[in-house]
């Protein structure tokens, strides 16, 4: 009788624990199945290099389609929208390149943005330097006079807040044209600065 009861409470305490060791081992199991999956996202190094030599440095790491980036001062305000159809990431050099990028700059003033376009783009993004090439266009309003600056590449400093070009400028208004050799313009003062060969054309009043 002794031998049974003792057999019996042995039953129950094996019963008690099953659900304990069923927790136990499922767990062990999901703790396994991670570390795999996990392990299983990281290929070897060689791997990277491997499909660096396959695709060939001209071949991007990654692209994005219709991307848009802002730019935030210290306080809030936006001092840069930027978007393009089609953006590719270049890991080496933290580089990106654009097609048809366009870019909205925003002053201090409160008025309306200096507004870019061009055919292409380069991102140089640990010098925060953006660089426009192929029929650049910039449309600058001030109260209602809106003036169109024409060229074939520009630089735009976002750290500095400065645009420029060493390339022969076109620059169209309601009063009339003006061209130069080069030029540099800062965005927060609305200052623009014609380097050389400057030459006006301008209608007279009637």
């Amino acid at each position: 009788m002794a031998e049974n009861a003792k057999r019996s409470r042995l039953s129950k305490l094996a019963l008690a624990n099953k659900p304990r060791l069923r927790m136990l081992g499922l767990a062990i199991t999901v703790a396994a199945t991670f570390f795999l999956l996990w392990q299983g996202d990281e290929p070897p190094l060689s791997s990277y290099s491997d499909a660096k030599k396959l695709r060939g440095d001209a071949e991007p790491d990654g692209f994005v389609i219709n991307g848009s980036y802002t730019s935030y001062d210290e306080v809030g305000n936006r001092k840069i929208v930027f978007t393009s159809p089609r953006i590719e990431q270049f890991e080496e050099g933290n580089v990106a390149t654009m097609e048809f990028p366009r870019a909205e700059l925003f002053g201090t003033t409160g008025e309306g943005p200096w507004v870019l376009n061009a055919e292409n783009g380069k991102l140089r993004q640990n010098e925060d330097l953006l660089y426009l090439t192929g029929k650049v266009n910039v449309v600058r309003t001030i109260g209602d006079r809106e003036a169109t600056l024409k060229t074939e590449s520009l630089t735009l400093d976002n750290k500095k807040g400065t645009v420029y070009t060493g390339d022969p400028v076109e620059i169209t208004d309601s009063v009339g044209t003006t061209s130069a050799t080069g030029m540099k313009a800062w965005i927060d003062e609305r200052i623009l600065e014609l380097n050389s060969q400057v030459k006006g054309r301008y209608e007279t009043a009637q």
